[in-house]
C-alpha cells in the first residue's frame, strides 16, 4: 500500500538539504543586484532622449507641459513616469492639398472640397496647396485635438468665404493673386483665434476654373481672348514708347535746322541789302564811275576762270592769239569765252 505521508516527509527532507547547500545571504544579495540592474536600465532608457534636426520635443512633468526642447542632440530628463517627452517634426515644412489628392503618382479630384459658389452665384472648381509648419509646439499639441484636420477645414472655409465674395470672371482671370493673399490672411487669423500653433507659410491655387464641360471651354476662350488683347495692347504701347520719342527728336532736329537756315538766310539778305545800299549811295553820287567799277569787278570775278580767244574774221585765215599762254596763265575751268567780234 502507498504511504503518502511518508513520501511527503521525504520530499521535505530533500528540499531542506537543497536550501542548506545555498547560503541565504547570497540569495538576498543576488535578488537585490538584479533589481538594481533592472532599475538602472529603466532609469537610463527613460531619462535620455534624442531630438533630430527637424524636430522639437515637448517635455511633460507629471503629465503637464513644462518646456519645449528645440536644440538637436541628446537630452536628459527625469525617468518615466516623472517626466515624458512628445517629439514632433515641428521644423519641417509640410504640404496639404485642398480639392485633390496625390495617390500613386496620380491626381484624384475631391469635388466636395473643390466645388464652390462665387459671389454672382456661379460654380467654380478651386484646387490649392497649403504649406505650413508648427509655430508653437505647446498649442499644437494641447489646444486642438486634431490640428491638421482643423487646418484643412479652416482652409476650405477661408477659400469658400473669399471666392463667395467675388465674381466668377474676376476669380478665374486677374483675381487669382488677390484671392490667394486674402485666403492666406484669413487662414492665419483662424489659426491665431483658435490657438492651433500652426504657421501658414504659403497658399497657392493650382486652378480656379469652371467645372469641366462646355462652360469651362467657353470661359477658356474668353480668357485666351482677353490675354491676346492685353498682349496686343502691351505691344502697341511698347511700339508707341519707342517711336514717339524718336519722332519727337527728329521733329526737334528739323525745327532747329530750319531755324538755323532761317537765321543764315536773314543774315545773308541783310548783308546783301547793306551792300546794295552802299553801292547805290556811291552810284547816286557818280553813276558813270560806279557803273564802270561794277563792270570791272564783274570781269575780275568772271575772267580769271575763263579761257580767252581773240580772233579776227576779216580775212580767210583765222588768226589765233593764245593770250593765257603768253601771259603765263592757266585756265582754271572748262568755261570758254569767245570774242567773235573782237579785232
Amino acid at each position: 500500500m502507498f504511504d503518502g505521508g511518508q513520501s511527503f516527509k521525504e520530499e521535505n527532507r530533500d528540499s531542506e538539504k537543497i536550501r542548506q547547500t545555498i547560503p541565504g545571504k547570497w540569495l538576498v544579495r543576488g535578488g537585490m543586484l538584479l533589481v538594481f540592474v533592472l532599475l538602472l536600465i529603466w532609469i537610463v532608457t527613460t531619462s535620455i532622449f534624442t531630438v533630430q534636426e527637424q524636430e522639437q520635443a515637448a517635455l511633460l512633468t507629471f503629465g503637464r507641459y513644462t518646456a519645449t526642447v528645440e536644440q538637436a542632440g541628446l537630452h536628459l530628463k527625469w525617468p518615466y513616469p516623472l517626466q515624458q517627452v512628445i517629439i514632433v517634426d515641428a521644423n519641417r515644412t509640410k504640404r496639404m492639398t485642398i480639392g485633390y489628392r496625390e495617390q500613386d503618382g496620380k491626381v484624384v479630384a475631391v469635388p466636395e472640397e473643390a466645388l464652390m459658389i462665387t459671389g454672382d452665384e456661379n460654380i467654380v472648381s478651386a484646387d490649392a496647396v497649403v504649406e505650413w509648419r508648427v509655430g508653437d509646439l505647446e498649442k499644437y499639441l494641447f489646444n486642438v485635438s486634431d490640428p491638421e484636420a482643423f487646418l484643412r477645414n479652416a482652409a476650405i472655409a477661408s477659400i469658400r468665404s473669399v471666392i463667395g465674395s467675388v465674381k466668377l470672371d474676376y476669380a478665374i482671370t486677374e483675381g487669382k493673386t488677390d484671392i490667394q493673399g486674402r485666403v492666406k490672411e484669413k487662414l492665419n487669423e483662424l489659426n491665431t483665434l483658435y490657438g492651433t500653433g500652426i504657421l501658414v507659410l504659403d497658399l497657392k491655387f493650382q486652378d480656379i476654373e469652371p467645372p469641366e464641360g462646355e462652360v469651362q471651354l467657353a470661359f477658356k476662350a474668353v480668357t485666351n481672348a482677353r490675354e491676346e488683347k492685353n498682349t496686343k495692347i502691351n505691344n502697341a504701347t511698347k511700339y508707341a514708347n519707342d517711336v514717339i520719342p524718336k519722332a519727337r527728336g527728329d521733329a526737334q532736329a528739323m525745327l532747329e535746322k530750319a531755324e538755323a537756315e532761317k537765321k543764315a538766310r536773314i543774315l545773308n539778305a541783310e548783308g546783301d541789302v547793306a551792300k546794295f545800299r552802299a553801292i547805290y549811295t556811291e552810284y547816286a553820287k557818280n553813276p558813270a564811275i560806279t557803273k564802270e567799277r561794277l563792270i570791272l569787278e564783274t570781269l575780275e570775278a568772271v575772267l580769271p576762270g575763263a579761257q580767252i580767244f581773240i580772233t579776227d574774221n576779216s580775212g580767210d585765215t583765222v588768226k589765233y592769239l593764245p593770250l593765257h599762254e603768253l601771259l603765263g596763265g592757266r585756265p582754271s575751268g572748262d568755261n570758254t569765252a569767245k570774242g567773235g567780234d573782237s579785232r
